[in-house]
């Protein structure tokens, strides 16, 4: 019986991993059977020269929608209950506890990220004052001050910021925007 050559054997056991990031765009990569968690988060991070690490991780969710955070020092193959090609999520775990004391520009952006995210999906619950304030400072965020020769009067329609955005909510947004962000 003849063998094949280690790197032969070596493809044959290579799995795609694909990750999809904050913005919704995704990266992919090769890992072999006994690749570790902290090789995909080390991935992530030097794609994006991120510094601060310690905020985010790597979801996926498991064939019964339970979602679990990749653990670092465990094989990735071990832990996915799926088979490959591996569909994951680069994620924040954790919001600082102080948001003032982050250093790196790209770090409050992947937090801003996630943060829009989590409204959008319903899952930051919040009151109609807080909501409205948010939406406001996730308005400031993309299109900066208010103009009022460039933004028309429904131009917070425009924006899907939260899953069951009404009238009321868009106009408390731009009443927001406009006057208390100058």
């Amino acid at each position: 019986m003849v063998s094949a050559p280690s790197s032969i054997r070596s493809l044959s056991q290579e799995m795609k991993c694909t990750i999809r990031l904050l913005d919704d765009s995704e990266i992919s990569c090769h890992i072999q059977k006994e690749t570790k968690g902290q090789f995909l988060i080390d991935h992530i991070c030097n794609y994006y020269s991120l510094l601060e690490k310690d905020y985010f991780g790597i979801r996926y969710v498991d064939p019964e929608k339970q979602r679990h955070w990749l653990e670092p020092n465990k094989s990735i193959s071990k832990q996915m209950k799926s088979h490959p090609p591996y569909t994951m999520c680069f994620r924040v775990k954790f919001y600082p506890h102080e948001p003032l004391k982050i250093k790196e520009e790209l770090t409050r952006y992947l937090l801003y990220l996630q943060i829009k995210r989590d409204i959008f999906h319903g899952r930051l619950l919040c009151s109609f004052s807080d909501a409205a304030y948010l939406g406001a400072c996730i308005v400031q965020a993309e299109l900066g001050d208010y103009d009022p020769d460039e933004h028309p009067d429904n131009y917070i329609s425009d924006f899907k910021i939260f899953p069951k955005q009404s009238q009321k909510l868009e106009k408390k947004i731009a009443e927001i925007h406009q006057n208390e962000f100058r």
